[in-house]
């Protein structure tokens, strides 16, 4: 069976195909269970981003989402979630939403430190000093108990130059936590695409899932779909699979809702 719990939709400015394209490639596929999770449409004041659904499409997407899931009954099961950051100012507001829509799930993908506005990129880091920002809510996340898994845990070095001591003392704590607290480790098959067309490692990078290897971290590998097409590319999840058995990494392929 396969299942993948990472989809973004077109809310998010950066994502192409309707919400329906992303199921119909996913059944063509051969997956049984899929989660939408689009970037988390936080409240700020005063800000608006460019990289996220704003609050007021919010409800439209929930809709969609659960007129899918009637529609494709007993074809395949679909999620409703959203990849969250760890802003601690802003939990009570998602809390809130939590119970209010009856989501399903939260994946914590942490893509800006402190926060959005007047932070930075996660993936543009490049020196010790700005990793430490990212360890603090990362680790804090996983205590939080919030959130069903850790979304590519090693954005830090698609931007950090190599991966240094520091790197490794970082990847060190968030595999440990992440074992600590039962989180799972997602391997991102977006950032593996992005490494190959790039020619470097990035995320997902083979020293951080060595070191998870050494932990046996529970492992979930996500599509990290802004295409449909991405359900379509089996072969970069078949590799996925292979590489993390062969670190002796257990992979799950269900989630706690």
């Amino acid at each position: 069976m396969k299942h993948n719990f990472h989809t973004h939709t077109y809310r998010c400015m950066h994502a192409d195909g309707t919400d329906e394209a992303y199921v119909r490639a996913a059944i063509e596929s051969g997956f049984t269970r899929i989660g939408f999770s689009d970037h988390c449409p936080w409240p700020y004041k005063d800000f608006v981003s460019g990289m996220r659904m704003p609050v007021s499409e919010f409800p439209g997407y929930v809709q969609s989402v659960r007129s899918l899931q009637e529609k494709y009954r007993g074809k395949i099961e679909i999620l409703l979630g959203l990849e969250c950051e760890y802003f601690p100012q802003y939990l009570p507001w998602m809390q809130e939403q939590v119970r209010a829509y009856g989501l399903d799930y939260l994946i914590l993908g942490h893509h800006f430190s402190p926060t959005e506005p007047g932070g930075i990129y996660n993936g543009n880091l490049t020196t010790p000093e700005l990793l430490e920002p990212y360890r603090e809510a990362v680790l804090a996340g996983m205590e939080s108990g919030m959130f069903a898994y850790l979304a590519h845990p090693d954005l830090f070095m698609r931007g950090y130059p190599v991966f240094d001591a520091h790197c490794e003392k970082l990847s060190r704590e968030i595999v440990e936590k992440a074992m600590q607290t039962g989180t799972p480790l997602e391997y991102n098959i977006l950032g593996m695409f992005h490494g190959k067309r790039d020619g470097k490692p990035g995320y997902p990078h083979p020293a951080f899932w060595r070191i998870a290897g050494e932990y046996g971290a529970k492992t979930i590998i996500g599509i990290d779909a802004h295409t449909p097409d991405a359900y379509r590319d089996t072969e970069l999840f078949d590799e996925s699979e292979a590489f993390l058995r062969a670190l002796g990494l257990e992979i799950i392929d269900d989630i706690a809702l």
